[in-house]
């Protein structure tokens, strides 16, 4: 750890070296351990520790970005050097409103010492959790359990400061058996409540369902989605469906259709970079305090969210949801949450299902039209044939094409119980879904 009064020295020598018209810089230490395992062995213990300042600055609205990953003064006088000849060389960008000002953030606990202490033998009892349970069973275990600690400021020339330092900790395995698997993990800001017994229960639970797989033919199915499942989808309606840019340049889904009702009643997702229970971040990449932003308030599409050059564009407010410069893809919800639902058990929502599909994550993933928010991917680690609410037998892995507008508006039954899932950047909390329809186009390996 750096710590708060270093990393502010750090960004004032930046600012007072930086001889543009407006500079931002953007602090970000890490300190991540690794212990991974495959074959019910640990075959590697890594840690990595590094810390990079990138330096935006304007010159009229000529905008430039460098980096450097030493930070001694003359590497921060050179970034910031660097970044206004590379500005000087750009064209003016229209679209660029000038750096915020400052805004109130509330600071928030997201560090925990026990997870930024986590030792390699602490890593190592919970990947033995789930070696001996795999072993138990005949089975073999593979994956990686993680701690790391993160420290994210940001500085501007025109009096922002923020500073926040978050720990995370995630456990996951598949667990193989010939050519059955099963997949869980957990993930948490502090690792003492992960779980690796559950972990390893869970992973072998399933690889013992998913032997003899039977080949299910194309076509439209109920689905019950565990929560790997659920986040990887709604990373899809945050990122592509809710993103600014893509709203306001009519590439989304909810392009003129926010204010309607595009899912089923009990459809309500938010983006709350202050819920304790996910991975906590008062600000954006530029500084600006993150607002919670209801996307679906009971099926309704409300609010998009927005960074500060998108906000401008759009006639709007940022929400504080700006990625690091330079970006080109807009701004993009990092917390998502989506509310739960009454089903108790696995059980009382499997009873619900007459024919379906227990899909227990996605993977290879893509979007395909972000007008109707289809995409495509194929299961993995865990699916079953579902009849009369019974699970019937294993399923071979499935290839999907499904619009994920249309998959919201039949959502059936949510359970009461959410898990945070780690996204392609931040996480999402989420129950599992029974879903009416889905469609699943053939059969993969």
């Amino acid at each position: 750890m750096y710590g708060e009064a270093t990393v502010r020295r750090l960004a004032d020598a930046v600012l007072s070296a930086s001889e543009a018209e407006q500079t931002e810089v953007l602090f970000w230490g890490t300190d991540r351990q690794l212990t991974r395992f495959a074959n019910n062995t640990i075959h590697q213990n890594v840690a990595e520790r590094g810390a990079e300042v990138s330096v935006r600055v304007a010159v009229g609205q000529r905008v430039g970005v460098a980096s450097a990953n030493q930070l001694d003064p003359a590497s921060l006088r050179d970034a910031a050097a660097r970044a206004l000849a590379v500005a000087r060389l750009q064209p003016e960008n229209p679209d660029f409103p000038g750096l915020p000002g400052p805004t109130p953030w509330e600071r928030i606990d997201a560090f925990h010492r026990q997870t930024a202490a986590a030792a390699p033998e602490r890593r190592a009892d919970g990947v033995g959790a789930v070696v001996e349970a795999a072993r138990a069973s005949q089975m073999l275990a593979f994956g990686a359990f993680s701690t790391e600690t993160a420290e994210i400021a940001v500085a501007n020339s025109r009096g922002v400061w923020t500073y926040s330092p978050r720990t995370a900790a995630e456990l996951n395995t598949v667990v193989m058996a010939g050519d059955a698997s099963g997949f869980a993990s957990q993930l948490s800001g502090d690792v003492d409540r992960l779980d690796p017994q559950t972990v390893a229960r869970t992973a072998v639970d399933l690889c013992a369902r998913n032997r003899e797989p039977a080949e299910l033919p194309p076509g439209d199915y109920e689905v019950l989605l565990e929560p790997a499942a659920v986040a990887e989808l709604l990373q899809f309606v945050g990122f592509d469906g809710f993103n600014g840019l893509a709203v306001h340049e009519g590439r989304s889904a909810f392009s003129g259709k926010l204010g309607q009702t595009l899912a089923g009643p009990n459809v309500s997702v938010w983006d709350d970079a202050h819920d304790r229970r996910g991975l906590p971040l008062p600000f954006d990449f530029e500084g600006v305090a993150r607002r919670r932003v209801v996307l679906f308030d009971r099926g309704v599409a409300r609010e998009a969210v927005y960074d500060t050059a998108t906000a401008a564009k759009a006639g709007a407010l940022s929400t504080g949801h700006a990625l690091p410069a330079p970006n080109t893809y807009g701004p993009v919800p990092l917390n998502l949450v989506m509310a739960n639902g009454e089903a108790p058990t696995r059980e009382a929502m499997l009873s619900g299902v007459t024919r379906g599909v227990w899909v227990t994550r996605f993977w290879y993933t893509n979007l395909l039209h972000p007008s109707s928010l289809t995409i495509t991917g194929m299961t993995r680690d865990g699916t079953f044939l579902i009849e009369n609410g019974q699970v019937t037998g294993a399923l071979r892995n499935l290839r999907f094409t499904q619009s994920l507008v249309a998959a919201l508006q039949d959502v059936r039954a949510l359970s009461r119980d959410v898990s945070l899932q780690r996204a392609w950047i931040g996480s999402a909390l989420v129950p599992a879904l029974h879903l009416g329809r889905f469609s699943f186009t053939g059969a993969t390996t």
